[in-house]
């Protein structure tokens, strides 16, 4: 049989008319898994963008429908469902698959709303898993009869996870959500037993995924002792999958925030008392002052500087949340004086306590590019800081102290603890200056200029000397901020003196120095230059780009390339011109006519 008859054979099994019917229905293979997860990660999620992935799950479902011919006709709609006899090819379970791909995400989209879904928002998100549990089911069912074990395996744990997912988010059969998730989990833990790495790999990923789902499941049935540390601890595990989970863990903060801001009536600050009585006001500075004992707890410093930066991301968000609900509330004031007077307080409580924490954040991505400052660059990715960043995270740091004193200077009739905090912000803001100063004098020493990195130190010395003096004169110390300065100025002191001899060794070298480049001066410049390029030196293993930490110019090639000699066409002079003697050829030429010939005779004949 040829290889056009066995297609023609393999196409017509499904065919009621067909004589062949008692032929070995053909089995098809997909990994169920691989597909969804790249798919899942080159359109969107990567990302958690739900609506882009859906938008590609309806993009792809049109091209499939394209090319099986199977639409569902021009004009008015007419539905093709598709059944056990449909499925002559692979793509027709691409179809199903894809289908419950795009419900699952619309409902994630739905999901993931900026204020949550609200209660008729819900009840559709409910209704598009639901299609993703009947498409999943689907998908599971034709996958048992068409396609071979390993597939049917796949189809059926995914069909199960789409089953708990519906069971997670309705709030109700956590006995049954349970069971679907273990039943997932047992059949990737024994597909990740065999096939090649990658198969292997992507089954144990999806194994963690779902491990979180089913603790919490164990702990609403009220079989398990998880804390609620344990359930943020797993919320912070990235992936797909945990999405759906880490929305129910937040969902579930935010009714505890809301039940426990009924205690919060009054924002303290400086020794002011400003009463809350917005609910969304008291919940957005609830949630901030949680982020702010996570980040000055007693593990603060055992948290990773990238994690710390994420937490101060969600920290400003929730006080810019109070400032605006606030403001809002001044709009709709009116005329009550006395309720603006306390709103206004609150709004520069909020934001002076918003400005603290900026300068803390900036405080940390200094503290991390001075440990990147002196390190070597062992990986390439690995970009080493320079000097003028770090003078730039000064520059923040002055700007953020300036309108923190603005601020608490703003106000009539301050209080002692206001003024001190304005003493505070200038000693802060003497301080900054001061490293500001030395990291400024070290791009100077960096780019060779002697004489401006000397003065650079010096006056940074004083900086710090000064601000050593104000931290030390005042009853509570900060030993940590002193002990910085300390340093800073035994740096300051170290690297003056290095840049003076430095100096001192240049200017007495300077006459030898310019009496050898005087001496090796040619017209044919390339003699000079012939070893410092790196086309010149092939065969040395040095390096042509220079020092990571200052802007000099890789030297690889000339450009635009020096002149070279080439050699041209002689110059011919006949000089033997002038002494060749030419014939006669008067004979040939014309001759010269009167006037009064050419009037008669009509000119002259040669």
């Amino acid at each position: 049989m040829g290889k056009k008859e066995s297609e023609v054979s393999a196409m017509e099994i499904d065919d009621p008319k067909s004589e062949s019917s008692e032929q070995i229905l053909p089995k098809f293979s997909i990994n169920v898994l691989q597909l969804m997860k790249s798919s899942q990660a080159q359109h969107g999620l990567r990302h958690g963008d739900y609506a882009r992935y859906r938008r590609y799950c309806s993009a792809r479902l049109r091209r499939l429908y394209k090319s099986l011919k199977f639409t569902h006709g021009r004009g008015k709609y007419t539905r093709r469902a598709i059944l056990e006899s449909t499925v002559t090819d692979v793509r027709f379970l691409h179809v199903v698959f894809y289908m419950a791909e795009r419900a699952w995400s619309h409902a994630m989209e739905k999901r993931q709303l900026p204020d949550g879904p609200n209660a008729r928002q819900r009840i559709y998100l409910i209704g598009r898993l639901r299609k993703a549990v009947k498409w999943a089911s689907l998908f599971s069912s034709l996958c048992s009869i068409k396609t071979d074990s390993r597939t049917s395996l796949e189809a059926e744990a995914y069909a199960s996870y789409m089953k708990g997912t519906l069971f997670f988010e309705q709030d109700q059969n956590w006995e049954s959500g349970l069971a679907c998730f273990k039943n997932a989990r047992a059949v990737y833990e024994e597909l990740g037993k065999y096939g090649d790495l990658e198969n292997q790999v992507l089954c144990r990923e999806r194994v963690e995924e779902l491990e979180p789902s089913i603790r919490y499941c164990l702990h609403k049935i009220g079989k398990s002792n998880l804390q609620t540390s344990e359930l943020l601890q797993i919320g912070e595990m990235e992936g797909p999958a945990l999405d759906l989970f880490k929305a129910k863990i937040e969902a579930a903060m935010e009714e505890a925030r809301s039940q426990q801001a009924a205690s919060l009536t009054e924002f303290n600050w400086l020794g002011y008392r400003f009463p809350v009585s917005n609910p969304k006001s008291r919940v957005s500075i609830l949630k901030a002052q949680e982020l702010e004992k996570e980040l000055q707890g007693p593990t603060a410093e055992s948290i990773p500087a990238e994690k710390k930066l994420t937490i101060f991301d969600k920290l400003f968000t929730a006080y810019q949340d109070a400032r605006n609900t606030i403001r809002s509330d001044l709009v709709s004031a009116g005329n009550a004086e006395s309720v603006k007077d306390d709103l206004n307080g609150l709004d520069k409580a909020v934001g002076a306590v918003l400005g603290q924490r900026t300068i803390e954040r900036n405080q940390l991505l200094v503290k991390i590019a001075k440990s990147k400052l002196n390190r070597k660059r062992d990986d390439k990715s690995e970009k080493v800081t320079r000097p003028e960043e770090l003078v730039r995270l000064y520059d923040l740091l002055l700007q953020n102290v300036a309108d923190l004193s603005d601020l608490i200077s703003s106000g009539r009739d301050r209080k002692p603890e206001e003024i001190a905090f304005e003493e505070e912000c200038q000693r802060q803001s003497l301080a900054f200056r001061a490293e500001r100063c030395f990291y400024l004098a070290k791009s100077y020493s960096l780019a060779g200029k002697r004489v401006e990195a000397f003065a650079l130190y010096c006056r940074a010395r004083s900086l710090a000397e000064d601000a050593l003096n104000k931290f030390e004169s005042i009853a509570k110390k900060d030993e940590g901020t002193i002990q910085q300065l300390k340093t800073l100025i035994k740096e300051c002191r170290a690297n003056s003196c290095i840049e003076h001899a430095a100096g001192i060794m240049e200017e007495e070298n300077a006459p030898e120095n310019l009496s050898n480049q005087i001496s090796t001066i040619s017209l044919n410049d390339t003699a000079a230059k012939v070893d410092k390029y790196l086309l010149d030196k092939l065969d040395v293993y040095e390096s042509a780009v220079g020092d990571s930490n200052t802007k000099t110019t890789a030297k690889i090639e000339r450009f635009p390339p020096a002149f070279q000699s080439i050699p041209r066409n002689p110059i011919v002079l006949d000089l033997a011109y002038s002494c060749i003697e030419f014939p006669d050829i008067e004979n040939r030429m014309k001759k010269k006519v009167g006037l009064i010939s050419r009037y008669f005779w009509g000119g002259s004949k040669a």
